[in-house]
């Protein structure tokens, strides 16, 4: 038995589960989600606990029972709770600010680059004091949404715009990631030659 698929799904109050043709549809106070359900996979509801079985023994049975599970898990939560991922913005003269339809990024190219959030998506921006990074100041941008996939994939997209580099750290970075930092070449070479 799968250890994750045969946990049960307990229901918080407001939030509606329909299994229908084939397709679960969660429906909560911050929005309505639906997925395709594996034919192998049945959803049972018993009041307000939801279980999640599978058709076999067989490997792909068992990979997906799992999988199922933890994917209505997050439905559940999101339409309940939601989810959101912070991007921490490091470097001298990168900036990001809010537009009504649009979220504008300068990150030392150019141009600056414009970010439109996706149906379902919301864009927050917070700008520090110019005492915290080494008296340069940072930006926190949120991104959230009630669709946990739709965030993450959001979030990496615009971590992508412009990575941590290794040497002065600048860049994009998820709060709390931890970026390797390298020598220069100064620091390498002895600080000049004898």
């Amino acid at each position: 038995m799968s250890r994750i698929g045969k946990l049960p799904i307990a229901l918080p109050a407001g939030v509606t589960v329909i299994v229908a043709d084939g397709t679960v549809s969660v429906k909560g106070p911050k929005g309505e989600l639906s997925r395709p359900l594996a034919d192998c996979i049945t959803v049972k509801q018993e009041e307000n606990v939801l279980t999640v079985e599978r058709a076999s023994e067989i490997k792909l049975h068992k990979a997906m029972h799992g999988l199922t599970r933890t994917l209505i898990a997050n439905m559940v939560d999101g339409v309940s709770k939601g989810f959101n991922k912070v991007l921490t913005l490091h470097g001298i003269g990168y900036r990001a600010q809010l537009q009504p339809d649009r979220m504008v990024l300068n990150l030392g190219f150019s141009h600056d680059i414009y970010v439109i959030a996706p149906k379902g998506i919301t864009f927050a921006v917070e700008t520090s004091s110019p005492n915290v990074d080494n008296g340069h100041r940072t930006a926190r941008i949120t991104v959230a949404g009630i669709d946990k996939e739709m965030v993450g994939q959001v979030t990496a997209k615009i971590r992508a715009l412009k990575k941590p580099e290794p040497y002065k750290g600048k860049g994009l970075r998820y709060e709390g990631e931890v970026v390797r930092r390298k020598a220069g070449k100064a620091a390498k070479a002895g600080k000049g030659k004898k």
